[in-house]
């Protein structure tokens, strides 16, 4: 009797330490999310990203939890934040934009953590994947890369007088640099010269822009970690040099700051990052996930009668019936 009592005991301590080894390892897994600053476009990516997580199946709080750090756009700042995201021991980390996603990959890269980047135009030009055909080790994700063939097509329809188009960057961002190589490749086939604009002090934007004054016909808002924060400054120069602004995004445009938009949805690059950190999460190699970026129909066209009437431009009929006329 005492025998079969005791191993009656064992047996269920043995159970209970079991049921615990269950319970410890039913624990959610941390995913963090690295975010550049506070802005509508990068915010909307977190969300997308954490849409289609959850959408997979995944619960918050039970089988995810997710974290969110940012540095306001300050650079500096970056290997701290990415220290403390670290020590959180994430199962995954979401890398918005191309500096963070530097950062992190230079930082965290042979920490085995697997890393998934959000707008980021170029990650083969950033150095973050070898190729568009495959992940690199540890990493992959989703671009932002506008068709920027298709965003000159519109611009030509839209403006269809225009000959010159400025394009300002930040010279010390991969993003820029990629975005700019695209216009020049794109212009001529779309009868665009293209005037570039340096940029690398938010300081220089209003002088930069008015500078473009007699020498660009419109100018192109790029999705830029320097640019987009400071846009209400690119437009306010753009419209005092009576310069159309054609943005890309289209949030501007609908509060009637910006005359025009040809833009991807940043929710949508959000959800196409989210589809890799599933797979990602479920186990599977980044470094055999090839990086995805916007098809045509991601983009959308955004247009503002205000915006366009208070730089004394028209709409052309051609858009009549686009449905994408905002007041």
């Amino acid at each position: 009797m005492f025998r079969r009592t005791l191993l009656t005991a064992i047996f269920a301590t043995t159970c209970l330490a079991a049921l615990g080894t269950g319970m410890a390892a039913a624990e959610p897994k941390t995913v963090a999310i690295a975010n550049f600053g506070e802005h509508p476009q990068l915010n909307a990516v977190a969300d997308g990203f954490k849409a289609e997580i959850l959408a997979s199946g995944l619960a918050e709080g039970k089988d995810v939890v997710f974290t969110t750090d940012h540095v306001n756009f300050d650079a500096t700042l970056l290997p701290q934040m990415i220290a403390k995201i670290e020590a959180t021991k994430p199962a995954l980390i979401l890398s918005i934009t191309t500096p963070v996603s530097q950062n992190v990959k230079n930082q965290l890269g042979d920490k085995g953590i697997p890393i998934v980047f959000a707008a980021v135009t170029d990650p083969v030009a950033a150095g973050l994947v070898p190729s568009w055909d495959k992940g690199g080790t540890n990493i992959s994700g989703a671009s932002d890369a506008l068709d920027i063939n298709a965003t000159l097509a519109f611009a030509r329809k839209l403006f269809p007088n225009a000959k010159t188009i400025g394009v300002p960057y930040n010279p010390g961002e991969a993003n820029d640099v990629a975005t700019l190589a695209l216009f020049k490749t794109f212009a001529a086939a779309n009868g665009f010269e293209v005037v570039e604009v340096g940029i690398d002090n938010t300081n220089d934007i209003q002088s930069r822009i008015a500078a473009l004054a007699g020498k660009a016909d419109l100018l192109y808002g790029p999705g830029s970690s320097m640019i987009q924060p400071a846009i209400s400054a690119v437009a306010s120069a753009a419209n005092e040099a009576k310069i159309p602004l054609i943005n890309s995004d289209a949030g501007p445009v609908t509060e009637g700051i910006i005359p025009a938009a040809f833009a991807v949805s940043y929710e949508k690059i959000g959800h196409m990052a989210g589809a890799i950190a599933v797979r990602a999460l479920k186990g599977e190699p980044l470094e055999g996930i090839a990086p995805v970026k916007p098809a045509y129909d991601d983009h959308t066209i955004t247009i503002s009668k205000k915006a366009m009437a208070a730089i004394g431009a028209t709409i052309p009929d051609s858009f009549a019936d686009c449905g994408c006329i905002t007041d």
